[in-house]
Formats: C-alpha cells, structure tokens, sequence
C-alpha cells in the first residue's frame, strides 16, 4: 500500500539540492563494488574506473539530451579480453588501444543504426523477449549477490556475513515501504544500517582509509596502438551493444518511457564513454544493472540524480583517494545484501512487462521463446557458462537474446497477428 502512494520523480522532474545529494550518492553507492572490482582483476587502476563512469556517465547524459537516466560504469565483458591482450602483448597501455577502439565500434553501430532507423526493433524484439531478457538479466546476475551475501570470497556458507546481509537486506525493504524521504533512499540507508552493523563484527578495516591521502589524482595511462590488443578487445563491443540495448529497453519499462527511438544516441553515449576512460587507462563502460534496480525501488527517475552521482563519482575517484578507500571499506555481504534485493527487482519488472503487454502464454509461440530465452540465459550466467568463438566468449545473456530473437524469426505467428486476418476469416465464412 506505501508503493503505490509514494509520489513518482519522472525523467524530467527536478527534485531540491538537499534531495539530489543523497540520491545521487545512493547510485554512486550501487555502482562502487562492481566498477572497482573490474580494474582490480584487469590490472587496471580502480580510481580510475571510478573517476571514468562519473566522466562517462555525464558524457552519456549529455549526448542523450538529459532524456535517458542510466548510469555508466565498469564492463564485465571485457574483463577476459583485456587479460589476454595484457598478456599477448605485455603491456597495459596496448590493451587500452582495444578499449579505445571498442567505443569506435559503439559509435561505428549507433551510426548504422541512426541511417537505417530502429523498426526493426519491434521486429526482432517483441515484449515477450524483453520481458525475458530482463528476467535474464536481473535472475542472470543472483548467483553474484548470494555469493555476495552468503559467502564473500570464500566457496563455504559464513554465518556472520549472512547475517549482516539479512539485516542489510530487511532494512531495504523496510525503507523501501516507507513515505517520504526515506522511500527514496531505501539503498543508501540500508547500506548504512549494515556498515554500522558491521563495525563491532570485526568485518570493517579502517587502516587503507587512514592510509589514504585526503587529495590526489589517480595514476592516468595512456594507450599505446597495437593491433593484437584491438583484434582481441575490439569485437567484444558487439556482445556488449547486445546487454546495452536490453536494459535501455529496461529502464524503458521502468520509467514509462519508449527509448526505441533514442538507441543511435544511447550506443553513442557509451561509445565515446568508453573511449574516454580507455584515453585515460579506466576499463570499458556500460550501462548499470544494479542502477537500474535502485530506480525501480526508489522510483526516482529523474536524470539530475545522475548527474549528481557522476559527479560525486568523479571527485572520489580522480581527486580524493581518502573518500574512495573509505567506500571500499563497505563489507561485501552489505552489498549483497542490497544486490538481492536490486537484481530481483530488475526480473520482477520483467514479469511486470509480460503482465503489463498482455502476453498470451496459452499461444505456443510465445510459451516457447520465454522458456527457452529465461532457462537458457539464466542457467549460462548463474553457472558462469559462456560460449568460446574463438578468442572471444559469449554470455548467457548474449546467447539467450540471440537464441530468442531467432525464434521470434522463424516461429509462425498466429493468424490474428497476421496481416492475412481479413482474408482467412472470410475463407472460413
């Protein structure tokens, strides 16, 4: 009953300093664990990640005109490409040639796309598709927050983590069910709750934050062109524009929005994100699960959070270390916590959707696409799966999507869909 009177902050809608502040650090918050983490097993600088989704972040705000609220961070995608190509060629420098060229093949395809218009979408992407790929996406990513929860880095259950990730979850969704402000911050106050849970349990080290300095920049690469390093890297792009299109259509859902028409500038947000942070030595950039599930609870929408949170993440990462050994300090089972909660929430509204659209499952056809489409994915993310194709790999995600879009092809469609309908009716007359 609280959800449903709690007042909604639209895309455009503008929300007082004293409220951005706090939500935009909620995202900064969701993204943090996920975008360090990719740097961290690349060899890359985790400042730098971080610095590079708050500058790519606001890049993607501006080349989508303030319209679409997402938030960019750190790609797992690329994270086995950029080791192999470290490794080929020796050098961190030349793998981030591959990352620079990978945001070309962002710009390369919402180029393509903008000449040839996005119809096809509505072809090849029907709701029961996209309301399966978010099941993938949001169920694709529970093994990642049990693990989170239950287990940290360890392959056995620990009690003590679960319980602060119990109690960090139940928070949330206590919060969440609440008015007022405190509704809207649900994430950052659980986070709160846990870290402070947390403290007596002996799971939260101080010494790096006082270690840390209050003020300095983060050690900037620069790339250096290798071919090896962009043969290997490059490509990934492609699977990756595949994950792009399936949470724009997301938040899409979400916010109420149809961002269809809006896929050449999104690609293209990302893309010259991508070749930002590759410029400055951070990983590829993509948009953000968990940041997508922070709006479907909060249901704040608005992208002048956005820009707060880009922002914020910029000044923690390129300029105050202090602040980032700080937030790194966020035990993982309090993020796992908030992570059961935010990747179930990204599946819930992919259920929402088929109810929403009115997807008939008594036709076979669209039975058949969700079934395979959800098994498939979720089984390849949730076991860590993914198809070698030479030297690249292909995620649950990737997969299931293509698999569901070659069904949608070649099923046959019902006679009620078809154009023919005028014409078998009159045949039956």
């Amino acid at each position: 009953m609280a959800r449903s009177k709690r007042e909604i902050i639209g895309v455009d809608d503008r929300v007082s300093v004293g409220r951005a502040i706090p939500l935009g650090i909620q995202h900064m918050m969701s993204m943090f664990g996920s975008t360090v983490l990719v740097p961290v097993l690349t060899g890359l600088s985790p400042n730098v990640a971080i610095m590079c989704s708050g500058i790519g972040t606001i890049c993607y705000l501006l080349v989508t005109k303030n319209k679409i609220p997402s938030y960019l961070g750190s790609s797992f995608a690329f994270i086995s490409p950029i080791i192999a190509a470290t490794a080929a060629t020796g050098s961190l420098s030349t793998a981030l040639s591959g990352v620079v060229v990978a945001g070309m093949v962002f710009l390369l395809v919402a180029g393509i796309i903008k000449l040839v218009g996005t119809g096809w979408l509505d072809r090849l992407l029907p709701p029961v598709l996209v309301a399966s790929v978010m099941v993938v996406i949001g169920v694709g990513l529970s093994a990642t927050a049990v693990k989170m929860a239950l287990n940290s880095s360890t392959d056995a259950f620990v009690a003590q983590g679960a319980v602060v990730a119990a109690i960090t979850l139940i928070a949330a969704v206590v919060f969440s069910g609440m008015g007022g402000i405190v509704g809207t911050l649900p994430i950052l106050l659980a986070i709160i709750v846990g870290y402070v849970i947390s403290i007596p349990l002996g799971l939260v080290d101080t010494q790096t934050v006082a270690d840390a300095a209050w003020i300095g920049l983060p050690p900037i690469q620069t790339p250096h062109f290798d071919l090896g390093a962009v043969a290997l890297i490059a490509p990934v792009a492609l699977v990756v524009v595949i994950e792009h299109i399936g949470h724009l259509l997301a938040v899409g859902e979400i916010v109420g929005k149809d961002y269809r028409p809006m896929l050449p500038r999104s690609l293209a947000g990302d893309g010259i994100s991508t070749m930002i942070s590759g410029f400055l030595g951070g990983p590829p950039t993509t948009t953000y699960a968990e940041n997508i599930g922070v709006m479907s609870v909060t249901r704040v929408y608005s992208t002048q959070v956005f820009w707060y949170a880009g922002g914020f993440a910029l000044i923690v990462g390129g300029f105050c270390p202090k602040l980032a050994a700080f937030i790194n300090t966020i035990p993982v089972p309090v993020m796992g916590g908030v992570s059961l909660l935010l990747f179930g929430l990204i599946a819930s509204n992919g259920l929402r959707m088929l109810v929403t659209n009115k997807v008939d499952f008594d036709e076979n056809r669209n039975l058949m696409i969700a079934s395979v489409v959800i098994i498939l994915g979720v089984g390849m993310e949730t076991s860590g799966i993914a198809i070698p194709l030479g030297s690249y790999t292909l995620p649950g995600m990737a997969t299931s999507a293509l698999i569901g879009v070659i069904m949608n092809l070649i099923l046959p469609r019902p006679a009620k869909e078809g154009e023919g309908q005028e014409g078998s009716a009159d045949t039956k007359a």
